[in-house]
């Protein structure tokens, strides 16, 4: 029998503060339709100086081990995905290992290509597993950034911050893999980038959604040509992509989803069988099925309206949103995954959701975590984005969490609740 790898369980953490995306759009003198309805959002995460990729990392590393019991002395590889680290040397991993006093005995590393770091990781923690090289440990992949684009600029409501963890291991009670089906393509584009020295990136808005949905296509192709020579999917009455019970996508903005649906379906369209009956007028507008997205993508995108972009956990926040509510009735079918990061790389996979997929999602409690969250004003909201990085405020963790304490020489000091 196969080995099964995949994700075993999940934890999210974000940032003690929001804004309403509403009061943001009153402020910046923009009808709240603009922000909710075109971009999808609800809230955003406010992050503080203290809450940097490294304390929102930890959090959710920590919560991941308590909730689900797991014993350090197991885990034999921790990677963090995220493209805000906080040094070009020292990994936000070594810092996680040490403020969680992780054996010294596993293989620590960062992963970096924009949003998809965290879907790095997450192949390398599952390919070691497959291999047989772990000898049945476990790994733990953490996706953990910060979406910052600065006050009064085009990107601002699509800001955010957070951090997810996931339990990777031989025990995929949320989602097994389906290794080797995957699909891959890469270009060399300049979409979005943020060069050394910066806070805040520098996106080529239009272009960035261009880039993503023609490696969307590249990505779900090669997945398709896989899915179809396995007899995971086939031509048929439905499309190969309509033969996945869900299918989610990178979240840099809600309504980003309902595009690249479209963009999926009409790859399908396009490739069918019965594609020459058809206009491309026609194959347009039947890729823009209302009933398609509310199907299969609608259910995943709560977490990401309430929380904003996360860069490289915005496809599992959306994991997360979806097991949340549908864990059990998903139990024993195929969704799909597409991860996109911007520079660019997208890969589409696959997955089976588990049988332990409702339960171990009451143990995140995602809802508890959201809940402890305070709502602040958009005069609040400024005064924090206008904070110095490297002067974070002397607040006091919750329980299980940490925050950057101080700067001192050039060491970053955390602090734990």
């Amino acid at each position: 029998m196969k080995k099964q790898v995949g994700i075993e369980a999940l934890a999210i953490a974000v940032p003690r503060r929001y804004v309403d995306i509403e009061d943001l759009a009153r402020a910046r003198g923009v009808e709240p339709a603009k922000y909710t309805a075109g971009l999808g959002a609800k809230e955003m995460a406010v992050a503080d100086p203290g809450e940097d990729s490294v304390a929102l990392a930890a959090s959710a590393a920590s919560r991941l081990i308590q909730r689900n019991g797991v014993d350090p002395s197991r885990v034999g590889m921790l990677v963090v995905g995220t493209e805000t680290g906080v040094d070009h040397s020292k990994a936000v991993a070594s810092h996680v290992q040490g403020l969680l006093k992780l054996p010294r005995t596993m293989r620590t590393f960062d992963t970096q290509h924009a949003c998809y770091g965290g879907t790095a990781g997450l192949m390398a923690a599952t390919e070691w597993i497959a291999s047989g090289a772990a000898a049945g440990r476990s790994a733990i992949v953490v996706c953990s950034d910060i979406a910052r684009y600065g006050l009064n600029t085009a990107g601002e409501p699509t800001q955010g911050g957070g951090a997810v963890a996931l339990l990777v291991s031989e025990q995929p009670d949320l989602l097994a893999l389906d290794i080797g089906l995957n699909g891959v393509c890469s270009m060399d584009v300049y979409d979005f980038w943020r060069p050394v020295g910066r806070r805040e990136a520098v996106v080529d808005g239009h272009y960035s959604i261009s880039c993503y949905l023609d490696a969307l296509s590249g990505a779900y192709r090669g997945w398709r040509e896989r899915a179809l020579a396995h007899e995971v999917v086939r031509w048929s009455d439905s499309l190969p992509g309509e033969q996945l019970a869900r299918i989610l996508y990178h979240v840099p903005f809600c309504k980003m989803a309902r595009k690249a649906h479209t963009q999926l379906r009409l790859c399908d369209l396009e490739d069918g069988p019965g594609s020459r009956d058809s206009t491309p007028a026609a194959r347009e507008e039947a890729a823009k099925s209302q009933a398609s997205y509310d199907a299969q993508v609608a259910s995943s995108l709560g977490l990401n309206a309430r929380i904003g972009n996360v860069y490289t956990a915005s496809l599992y926040l959306a994991l997360a949103g979806l097991l949340q509510g549908e864990g059990a009735a998903l139990a024993g079918k195929r969704i799909g995954l597409l991860s996109y990061g911007s520079g660019c790389v997208a890969e589409f996979y696959s997955g089976v959701v588990g049988e332990g997929a409702a339960k171990r999602m009451a143990q995140a409690d995602v809802e508890a975590v959201l809940a402890k969250r305070e709502r602040v004003s958009v005069e609040e909201y400024e005064r924090i984005m206008r904070l110095p990085s490297d002067a974070p405020e002397a607040l006091t963790p919750a329980p299980g969490e940490f925050r950057l304490a101080e700067i001192r020489e050039h060491r970053r000091l955390y602090t734990a609740g």
